[in-house]
């Protein structure tokens, strides 16, 4: 059976393009920025999920995250962003075509950032098959969705403690597996989906369920900031930046240029980072003593600590490293006691501490 596939969306004519508030001129919230950068330094850590105070720059923060990632080769016209040489981020069409040895031409792209609207369909994410045509002509005829658009770049979903269930498993799965697979009538459609998942909401609104909560790799949680100074400094950027978008983007721009020449660096070196087996079993030991499910935690805490290693130039993963994105990694995954006065950040800070005692340089 043929398949065919169909853009219905209509042709992206050369739009002004918005202005991005740079990402080196947001103020403050550390914790949140930090997990952005390690993973799009590592996509593999799984996402981030951004919980905090409404107007607390999670949005904007997200979208600026974007703007320092260099372009992307892709083949040329194609709906996936398939990549040119590597199989697994490419489409089987494509990666047949590579086998019979036809010359791929290939283009550069920004980095896909997909917003997922919160009243999103499964046939919008995963796509459709027009299953009429499959049986009267035999051509399976696919309508790629937001998960196809996704693929290489970041997506958004705003709210995502709101979003179906059904709809996070399926975009999870996606962010674990790399593919989206579309099932209609026994007819079959798969290609690449791999993204870095990015989740914010506002926790008076309700929180995901745990087993979801456990798939995202990160947990950043944002608070607002009291420090008057602080707060007049961040509404003077955002001043400036409604007044004029492209000054203040001209005088972040050395900032930005060195900030995305670090992260170029750093995906580079992450293969080489090595982190010594007595802090792979401490890691372990955390996760034992905090009655983590699963071991999720250990491989995310071993690949952020790597990730945050290769950011700062480093060949091997030190105790500081750890301590930096251990709380990012494990916060989420404590199982809920209603009696318990500490906050969960607190306690995995508090037996990373004592199990790492005086490590930590």
């Amino acid at each position: 059976m043929i398949t065919k596939f169909v853009n219905s969306s209509i042709k992206e004519n050369k739009e002004t393009v918005r202005p991005v508030f740079p990402f080196t001129a947001i103020v403050g919230q550390e914790e949140m920025k930090l997990a952005l950068l390690l993973n799009v330094i590592d996509p593999k850590i799984g996402g981030v999920m951004i919980m905090g105070d409404r107007g607390t720059g999670k949005s904007t923060t997200i979208r600026a995250i974007a703007d320092l990632l260099p372009k992307i080769e892709i083949i040329k016209d194609d709906l996936f962003n398939s990549h040119p040489t590597n199989v697994d981020l490419m489409s089987d069409e494509n990666k047949k075509a590579l086998q019979d040895g036809v010359d791929l031409t290939t283009s550069y792209i920004n980095v896909p950032m997909i917003d997922l609207p919160l009243g999103a369909t499964e046939d919008r994410v995963c796509g459709t098959i027009d299953i009429e045509k499959a049986l009267t002509e035999g051509i399976k005829t696919f309508e790629p969705g937001l998960l196809a658009k996704a693929n290489r770049g970041i997506l958004y979903v705003d709210e995502v403690n709101l979003l179906d269930d059904h709809l996070v498993d399926i975009l999870l799965d996606s962010a674990a597996s790399g593919w989206n697979t579309v099932e209609r009538e026994g007819i079959s459609v798969r290609h690449p989906a791999r993204f870095v998942l990015v989740g914010s909401g506002n926790p008076e609104e309700g929180e995901l369920r745990p087993q979801l909560l456990d798939r995202f790799g990160m947990h950043a949680e944002i608070r607002t900031v009291k420090d008057p100074e602080l707060r007049v400094q961040i509404v003077e950027q955002r001043t400036n930046f409604d007044q004029d978008p492209e000054q203040c983007i001209k005088d972040c721009q050395k900032t930005q240029n060195t900030l995305k020449q670090k992260i170029g660096e750093a995906q580079l070196l992450l293969s080489n980072i090595t982190i010594d087996y007595d802090l792979r079993i401490k890691i372990s030991q955390v996760c034992g003593e905090l009655d983590v499910d699963g071991l999720r935690g250990d491989i995310v805490t071993n690949r952020a600590a790597k990730a945050y290693a290769a950011f700062n130039g480093q060949q091997n993963v030190k105790s500081s490293d750890i301590s930096k994105v251990i709380t990012l990694c494990l916060r989420h995954r404590l199982r809920k006691d209603p009696l318990e006065t500490m906050d969960s950040g607190e306690k995995v800070q508090k037996v990373f501490n004592r199990i790492f005692e005086a490590e930590v340089i």
